[in-house]
Formats: structure tokens, sequence, C-alpha cells
């Protein structure tokens, strides 16, 4: 009789062979870690603009982001991994992300929300960055204007997805990402190469 497969959570399985003692399950280490890390992500507060109140809301038992693991907003970046920028990033606030983000413990993830973090706002503005990727690394971008708290809580759980199915482990795992996704970048069609509505 070969292995038995038990579906544990989705995208999570773990291997049970007959020859191993009672108790005991196989599967990597990795999707170990990513079903810890991805249960319990506490976010720093970053409310710059207007995206803000949508955040708070979010934490309302309306939409109740407790049921996700993250009940409580951190006021000290040492205790968090998790910072939503919500709000247009001045010239003058950049600095002040950035050692927010330095403080921050490994591992660490960023969404941006909001179409003034993200890209800078509707409007080109000399006293604000376009879009918060300039300053820290973003992994999930989050449009509108502002997004509701629905919006925010979906950006959640596509970054939980996220942490649950990270393969590169460790130190260099951002800038193993980062490679990963400049090789695929290279690979893409270019713009300016692209037919239909872009001609």
């Amino acid at each position: 009789m070969g292995p038995r497969r038990l579906r544990l959570l989705r995208g999570y399985t773990v291997s049970f062979d007959n020859s191993l003692p009672a108790g005991v399950g196989l599967t990597s280490i990795e999707k170990v870690l990513g079903l810890a890390r991805k249960s319990s992500i506490w976010p720093v507060t970053m409310g710059l603009a207007c995206c803000a109140i949508e955040m708070m809301a979010s934490g309302t038992p309306r939409f109740d982001l407790a049921r996700y693991g993250m009940e409580v907003f951190r006021a000290s970046p040492r205790h968090a991994d998790l910072m939503i920028v919500s709000g247009r990033v001045s010239w003058k606030m950049a600095p002040i992300i950035r050692n927010v983000y330095d403080s921050m413990p490994e591992p660490k993830w960023v969404i941006s929300m909001g179409a003034c973090a993200s890209s800078g706002g509707m409007f080109n503005n000399y006293a604000v960055v376009q879009g918060c990727d300039h300053v820290v690394p973003v992994d999930v971008y989050l449009p509108g204007c502002p997004p509701r708290p629905e919006a925010l809580i979906n950006a959640i759980l596509v970054l939980r997805e996220q942490i649950g199915s990270e393969t590169p482990l460790g130190k260099k795992r951002r800038t193993e990402i980062a490679r990963m996704a400049e090789e695929a970048a290279l690979k893409a069609t270019p713009t300016h190469e692209m037919k239909g509505l872009l001609a």
C-alpha cells in the first residue's frame, strides 16, 4: 500500500506512509513556516491620509479583521511584520517610512493602499512621491480612492496566500523574489510591441 495524502488547508498536503510510526506526517519546512506566518500577521499603523480612515474601519466589528489574526494594529514597528502604507507619501515623509520599514523584523511585508500610495495619486504633484515602491518594496498594490475596507481585507487575503506559498526562506528571501520577478519581467513582451488597445 502506497503513501496516503491528507489535505489540511488549501494548498497544504501532508503525506502519510504506512511504514512510518503513527502520528508522523511529512511536509516541507517552507509549508509549515508559511502556514504559521500567514496565520498571525501583525500590521503597523502607517496612516498618512484619507485611506487611513478606511484602514481603521476595517478593524471595527463590522468588518472584523480579528478573524484573520490581526485584531490589534501595532504602534511600534518592532512588533509588526506588515506595513500598510495608506495615503500619499510626501518627500518629507519618505525617510520616515523607510526608517519604520527598516525597524520591522524580518520577514516583513508591505501593502500599498490607495491610488496615492501606489502611484502618487490622480494628479502629478511635485511634493508627493510617485508611489511608495520608490521608498520600500511593495508586495501587494491595492487600487482605489479610497479603497473600501472589504478591498483591504481582500488584499490581506492575497498577501496571506503569497506568504503561505513563499518558497525562498532566510535573509536572501527578498532578493531572491526580486530576482525571479525581474526575470519574469525581462521575458515579458515589451509594451511598444503589444497590439490592440495599446496600439
